[in-house]
């Protein structure tokens, strides 16, 4: 029997697009999905999902400004690198959450679904769930690990709680996307196979033509250039001057226009889908979004990390520490850096045996049975 999953998400791009696949496998099997969230993460229309706006008036810079403002210390350490678990910010997230809640709680009591699944760092779905009284499952995005953070964010929550009659939280399971093998514990509740999803586009006719001498493809995400501001990227461009290699900019064309005038060597693409880019590439550079190192991961392709906030620390981290790649502060970015991350024949072979385990994992399609099997067992006698 068709069931119906609602997916609740920050609002945001790297919140959203890891649960595209895992949606996708629901409609393939025959079931009802929908979204709810807000903000930049209504792009994942662009997938052909359906979509909720729960919160029409959000500002996600005002929302950062107040955080920022409330909690100067826990922000600047974020910056720094010096949080290395997210369940430290489930205050901050709580604030993010009580912005998209009611907005959620609405969605779900009117199109009825028989599961919730939500992004981390968020209470919202929680809360929505808890109402329905139905299963909830968290999707995890990255290598932070997040058990429990919905009820450490839902404690931050206590007027929208009481205000929907929410006294008892449902029963909570979670999808782990993280490769075992670059985790230091066992993983989160359901191990899945990351597909990545970075959006469609019509590609350029560069990109189907072999590259002549290495390529790499660089990358800061969609947060990071207006959180952090460009300087990693300019002190990135600077290496690649005196590299020999190609270099793919994949950034905003607002964000290259700062730049200036290009070296020959680099090319300003705007948003190429690194689905299509990466199997070009010889290695990447970028900030440690985790659905830019996942995806990377699932290609196979060497990484510098550059990170410069929030979990992107962790995930350097996690690529250094298996050898998939290298990290580095963007002062430390150099030419012979570039190089050794694209030419270390070690870091090739862990990449490589990444890709293979990634493979190997259980697949949306069968994480989406799961679900399936969840609702059967709530509505049993």
């Amino acid at each position: 029997m068709p069931i119906r999953v609602l997916f609740v998400s920050t609002p945001g791009i790297g919140h959203v697009f890891p649960m595209v696949p895992l949606a996708w496998a629901l409609r393939a099997a025959g079931h009802e999905v929908r979204f709810a969230t807000a903000g930049a993460a209504l792009a994942v229309a662009r997938a052909g999902l359906p979509v909720v706006d729960v919160a029409p008036d959000f500002d996600f810079a005002a929302a950062q400004a107040r955080i920022a403002r409330e909690n100067p210390e826990l922000v600047q350490r974020m910056r720094a690198g010096q949080v290395h678990d997210l369940r430290d910010l489930a205050a901050m997230f709580g604030h993010i959450s009580n912005l998209l809640a009611d907005g959620v709680a609405a969605a779900a009591l009117r199109w009825r679904p028989d599961v919730i699944v939500q992004s981390p760092v968020q209470g919202a779905g929680l809360l929505a769930a808890a109402v329905l009284e139905i299963p909830f499952v968290e999707h995890g995005f990255g290598f932070a690990r997040t058990t429990g953070i919905a009820t450490l964010a839902s404690q931050h929550m206590p007027e929208v709680f009481d205000r929907h009659g929410v006294t008892e939280l449902p029963r909570q399971h979670a999808i782990d996307v993280a490769p075992p093998s670059m985790l230091d514990a066992e993983p989160d509740g359901w191990s899945m196979r990351y597909v990545p999803f970075n959006g469609g586009a019509t590609l350029p006719e560069w990109l189907e033509i072999p590259p002549q001498r290495p390529r790499f493809a660089v990358t800061l995400g969609t947060t990071a250039p207006i959180r952090e501001g460009l300087d990693p990227l300019r002190r990135i461009v600077e290496a690649a001057r005196r590299a020999e290699a190609e270099f793919v900019l994949a950034v905003e064309e607002s964000d290259a226009r700062q730049l200036g005038p290009l070296p020959s060597n680099v090319r300003a693409a705007g948003w190429v889908p690194l689905n299509a880019l990466l199997p070009t590439c010889q290695a990447i550079v970028h900030h440690g979004g985790a659905g830019t190192t996942l995806t990377a991961l699932a290609h196979g392709v060497p990484q510098l990390v550059v990170p410069t906030g929030s979990d992107r620390f962790i995930n350097a981290e996690a690529v250094r520490l298996r050898n998939v790649g290298l990290a580095a502060s963007p002062e430390e970015v150099t030419a012979d850096l570039l190089a050794s991350t694209a030419q270390d024949d070690a870091i090739s072979t862990a990449a490589q045996e990444v890709r293979h385990e990634i493979d190997t994992m259980p697949t949306p399609a069968q994480i989406a049975a799961r679900l399936v099997e969840l609702r059967q067992f709530a509505e049993a006698p």
